[in-house]
């Protein structure tokens, strides 16, 4: 039974919101300007540099051969990838970058970077995810990083009325990454939104059941201020 558009509403809605206030383990950013925006948000946790000495840009940037990580008693390993990456020449930069993103025990490189509106976009690539091999950082002009990628209906969302309600037509439904780039806009005094939309689904090869988008607002000297729900089209 699909839900009603006026229910996926509702947890597009109430998504969007609770996700604002959620952030991967890395430390919080500021508070958000309210200038920027009507509706802004607090800056969620997760959005600092894991390590302030390094910058990302285009220099970390690496694409090569990981087969040698994929056999063997060193398998996997984050020392498998940095001898990989360091055999193939990838830079310094782009293995600093590397042992950051690893840094939680899931092996991950950055692989590719263009900008968008003065911010930078850097996709990261999962090498041995058996799903979602890419997700997407967001780098803004301090050198903060932001992952469009972690939207959860965690316990807290989970347990909110409204939420309750749609979970009783769909209960398995839930975000799932990778989140995709939805286009931009203006904001007051110079400032840009990102737009990022994540799909609802009951499995990884199941049908969309709604999307869930989440901008990401900018100063005009691009400097992150804050995330937060966005309406958009629900199926």
């Amino acid at each position: 039974m699909r839900r009603s558009c006026s229910l996926l509403s509702v947890l597009g809605f109430i998504l969007l919101t609770s996700a604002c206030q959620r952030g991967p383990s890395e430390p919080a950013a500021a508070t958000a300007d309210p200038s920027a925006s009507g509706a802004a948000a607090t800056a969620p946790a997760g959005q600092a540099p894991a390590n302030g000495t390094l910058r990302w840009s285009n220099a970390v940037v690496w694409s090569g051969d990981l087969n040698s990580c994929r056999q063997g008693e060193a398998a996997a390993t984050r020392e498998c990838l940095v001898k990989a990456m360091r055999g193939a020449g990838a830079s310094a930069d782009a293995i600093a970058a590397a042992e950051q993103l690893s840094s939680g025990g899931e092996l991950a490189f950055v692989s590719a970077w263009h900008e968008q509106d003065g911010i930078g976009v850097a996709t990261v690539t999962y090498p041995f995810r058996a799903n979602t091999n890419e997700g997407t950082r967001l780098i803004d002009a301090s050198g903060k990083r932001i992952d469009v990628d972690n939207v959860q209906l965690d316990d807290t969302l989970r347990a909110d009325p409204g939420v309750q309600a749609l979970l009783t037509t769909d209960p398995q439904a839930t975000p799932f990454a990778p989140a995709q780039a939805a286009g931009s806009a203006p904001l007051d005094g110079g400032g840009v939104r990102l737009l990022y939309r994540t799909p609802l689904r009951e499995c990884h090869a199941c049908v969309d059941v709604g999307t869930v988008q989440i901008g990401y607002d900018f100063d005009a000297k691009r400097n992150f201020i804050a995330q937060q729900a966005v309406p958009s089209a629900l199926k």
